[in-house]
């Protein structure tokens, strides 16, 4: 029996259908969603339902530092869910400022404190208008995305009502190479406590730090439970492929534990499982393709992480941190970070361990954060990430050589053997036993190995699978030129020939492979160049530039060793 044949057809024949899977459950997902979001911008509303508790429960119980009050969801604030005045309409509503760097464009709601809206200037929207940035937060009639946090508990001023701050200024833009600090007065009528709430921004980070300072002169005791959460709905990023044909980038949340250093959930798991748990440290995160925002918390505390959905479909994750407790005049100050950015792996494994993770790998991270590091320093060389890609592929296709020309010299010896194994099976047709033996007769009297033909290949792919996912995940790729025709290698090929020229590579390298005796299976094996391109048609250009350098290199070095192999001969 041809098991080496059996294999790569089942192999082959296995991943086209579970990309066809895959391909027909993002498509429907993506509809569901494009049709939620039409549905709201037609009718000009946000979800309903915004009277509900809006940040999560702490979970009860002391933790090392202050014990913590507990903390239920009838104690924390309400938050309406009423569309803001767009951003450029903010000198006009006294309700908002605007903060410029030279990395982000914050909108800040004195209602709150919020952060509601973040555009990354050096990171346009689209190719073709470098002057509109990439709005990652925002809360409008299209998406509501949004960084919160406040002060809750048996003093807080977040509660029944969001606290109201001023600021003397609507609007701030950074000096270069100065740090900038914009900082909110609450506008409570106790003239026994004062509260201010300072936003800090290096103006060349995707940083921002929040702390809140308190000075207590009311004869007692204040203390109150610092909150801060991200609010998302379930609409698709900005820029998502929503024609069911693309890629599907993870679109979820995550955090890091003592025992699991980067834990997962989509927004299916948060609907179904919320998460609610005490951790030491640590950070919560939303993740996007390319982007990503994250609430670091201070390392030298524990906090209540906690994930859940609310009935009108918003999506909370977020922490409570140990209670702040301020005597009689006294001050005391409380904070955390906010990144809100591109999935910059290198800045993210400095604000906090593990949080460089959420440029997710997969499982295969352990190799494709080597490969990063080699293709980010030969693009540091060439200066064009599509040659980067190109001498990458050819560097790693080098050292798999060896066990790549092994394979192909077995396939070769097998496609010489093949008029002799057809041979068996007509003589033997109504005997399997018997043709299975002298098949394995015929491999041992030829020193052929069925098997040496798919093992190399399968001890390749772990590097291979890698290197496709360090592709898919780098944000250096978006709107990265190539050459010609190809202006961003995050998207796909406009024109289609990379698609074309790797099913066109694919289909000659079966070519070079013996035919499959079964009808069926020789159907199979020529229809798969065709399954294949079809989805690579949407694919980023960069990816299938990947796969057409490593078909066509493997092409080559199998053209070469069979070659050389027919020259020698096959003893009879």
């Amino acid at each position: 029996m041809d098991i080496q044949r059996y294999l790569l057809i089942a192999a082959s024949a296995a991943l086209a259908v579970m990309l066809l899977g895959e391909w027909t459950v993002f498509k429907a997902e993506q509809t569901e969603s494009v049709n939620d979001t039409r549905q709201r911008i037609d009718t000009g509303m946000a979800p309903t339902g915004g009277n509900e508790a809006q940040t999560p429960a702490a979970n009860s119980g002391p933790v090392p530092e202050t014990p913590t009050p507990a903390v239920t969801v009838e104690d924390l604030p309400t938050l309406t869910d009423a569309v803001p005045a767009p951003s450029q309409d903010i000198a006009a509503d006294s309700t908002l400022i605007a903060v410029k760097t030279e990395t982000l464009e914050l909108v800040i709601d004195l209602n709150g404190g919020d952060i509601i809206e973040v555009a990354l200037p050096r990171f346009p929207e689209q190719i073709d208008d470098p002057n509109q940035p990439f709005m990652l937060l925002e809360q409008n009639d299209r998406r509501t995305y949004i960084a919160q946090s406040g002060l809750v508990g048996s003093d807080g001023i977040d509660h029944p009502q969001r606290a109201h701050y001023v600021s003397a200024q609507s609007e701030y833009t950074a000096t270069p190479g100065q740090p900038l600090s914009i900082e909110l007065a609450w506008a409570g009528n106790s003239s026994e406590l004062a509260i201010t709430k300072r936003f800090t921004l290096d103006p060349e980070s995707y940083v921002v730090d929040v702390e809140y300072s308190v000075t207590n002169n009311r004869g007692s005791r204040w203390q109150a439970v610092p909150f801060a959460q991200l609010k998302r709905d379930n609409t698709p990023p900005p820029n998502a492929d929503t024609s069911g044909l693309g890629m599907k980038p993870f679109l979820g949340a995550a955090l890091t534990q003592p025992d699991d250093r980067f834990t997962k959930f989509d927004f299916g798991d948060i609907a179904d499982e919320p998460f609610r748990k005490t951790l030491p440290g640590g950070w919560i995160a939303l993740m996007q393709h390319y982007f990503v925002s994250a609430w670091i918390a201070n390392p030298n505390q524990s906090h209540n992480y906690s994930t859940r959905q609310t009935t009108s479909g918003f999506n909370i994750v977020g922490f409570t941190s140990p209670a702040l407790a301020v005597d009689s005049g006294n001050t005391g100050s409380a904070g955390y970070r906010l990144y809100v950015g591109p999935k910059d792996q290198y800045q993210l494994a400095e604000l906090s361990d593990h949080l460089d993770l959420t440029v997710d790998y997969g499982w295969l991270w352990w190799i494709a954060q080597p490969l990063f590091w080699l293709l980010t320093k030969i693009q540091s060389v060439v200066g064009n990430w599509g040659v980067a890609i190109i001498l990458l592929t050819v560097l790693v296709k080098g050292a798999f050589f060896k066990l790549s020309a092994t394979s192909y010299r077995s396939m070769a010896r097998m496609r010489k053997l093949q008029p002799k194994m057809v041979d068996i099976r007509e003589q033997y047709a109504d005997d399997k036993s018997k043709q299975s033996q002298m098949m394995m007769e015929l491999y041992r009297k030829e020193k052929v190995n069925p098997m040496g033909g798919c093992l190399p290949i399968l001890i390749q792919m772990p590097v291979f699978i890698a290197l496709y996912w360090v592709l898919m995940e780098s944000v250096e790729l978006r709107h990265a030129p190539f050459v010609l025709w190809i202006k961003d290698l995050s998207v796909m090929d406009p024109y289609f020939v990379l698609p074309l020229m790797m099913g066109a590579s694919m289909f000659f390298m079966q070519k070079l492979n013996p035919p499959p005796p079964d009808p069926m299976q020789a159907k199979i094996m020529q229809w798969l160049p065709v399954i294949f391109t079809f989805f690579f048609l949407w694919f980023p250009a960069g990816l299938v530039l990947y796969w057409v350098v490593n078909n066509l290199l493997s092409m080559t070095q199998q053209y070469v060793i069979t070659r050389a192999i027919e020259r020698e001969g096959v003893k009879a």
